[in-house]
This record gives structure tokens, C-alpha cells and sequence, in this order.
């Protein structure tokens, strides 16, 4: 990581458009891959900032990353994890990841979980280092979506 820390805050409004282009940024790799935009780049993120939590990981002001989470009955559910193309490979979304984790613990969830493109296998081999596993996968439009969860420690604080 940079030697600068890295900071993460709850997102606003005003990061709307910062958030939408950063994730459009992050995802359109994926396009030629699954022939169609990826999931999180149809988002309303407007929408999501109002209803959920959507976390900005910034340094020294810039934006790096986006976290959005969920909650569910029973889990945790991260919707997207985005990262500055620019930026990416230097630990940032494991360390959007780990929060993410925390945010379940101290919200009370055993569990946390994702799904993904089964085309985007970079990023399976990853959650699955870090422990998650895949629970099923169904077909969604002309591809196929993995789910992914992991089971966390329960937070006895």
C-alpha cells in the first residue's frame, strides 16, 4: 500500500458521481468478458447511498475504492467491491474485504457473503483464498452467478 494510510468513510450523496465512475472504471474490463455490462455498473448508486451502507476508501482524499454492503436476515451481503484500475493489485480490496467483515461482526452476522460472474475467475481464486466458498451458482441472463460465503466468528465485545 502507499505510505499514506488509507481512510474509509461512510459514503454521501455528493460522492455519487465519483462513485459511479470509479466503479464504471473498475468493472468495464469485465464487458468483452460476459458480453454485457457487469451488474454493479447499472446500479443506482444514489439509491444505494440512501438505503445502504456504501463505504469509500480514500487517500489523502482521492478515491481508491467502494465498498457496498447489504444487510440481510441472515447475512451480510457484499453487493460490489471496486478499486481504481490504477490502484488495484496493491491490497485494497482485501482490505475493503476485511472491513466489510468487521461491519458483519459488529452488526451481529455469523456470515457474510457475495456473488460474482463465474467468468471472473480472478476474482473467485481470490474470495476463496480469503476463506470464502462457494455455496451454489444459477444462471443470471446468459452467464452464470456464483455465491460465495463465509462464515465469521461471532463478536462477543
Amino acid at each position: 500500500m502507499n505510505a499514506e494510510q488509507p481512510m474509509i468513510r461512510r459514503a454521501t450523496l455528493d460522492d455519487v458521481a465519483a462513485i459511479t465512475a470509479l466503479t464504471d472504471a473498475a468493472y468495464r474490463k469485465y464487458i468483452p468478458r460476459i458480453g454485457r455490462k457487469p451488474q454493479p455498473m447499472t446500479t443506482d448508486y444514489a439509491q444505494f447511498v440512501n438505503e445502504h451502507a456504501v463505504w469509500i476508501l480514500e487517500i489523502a482524499t482521492r478515491l481508491v475504492g467502494v465498498l457496498v454492503l447489504q444487510h440481510e436476515a441472515d447475512a451480510l451481503l457484499i453487493y460490489s467491491v471496486a478499486i481504481e484500475p490504477a490502484e488495484q493489485k496493491r491490497g485494497y480490496g482485501r482490505h475493503l474485504l476485511a472491513w466489510a467483515e468487521q461491519e458483519a461482526q459488529q452488526a451481529g452476522y455469523t456470515s457474510i457473503r457475495l456473488y460474482t460472474n463465474a467468468r471472473m475467475e480472478e476474482n473467485i481464486a481470490l474470495y476463496t483464498r480469503l476463506g470464502y466458498q462457494e455455496a451454489r451458482r444459477e444462471p443470471y441472463l446468459d452467464n452464470l452467478r456464483v455465491h460465495m460465503s463465509k462464515q465469521l466468528c461471532p463478536n462477543f465485545l
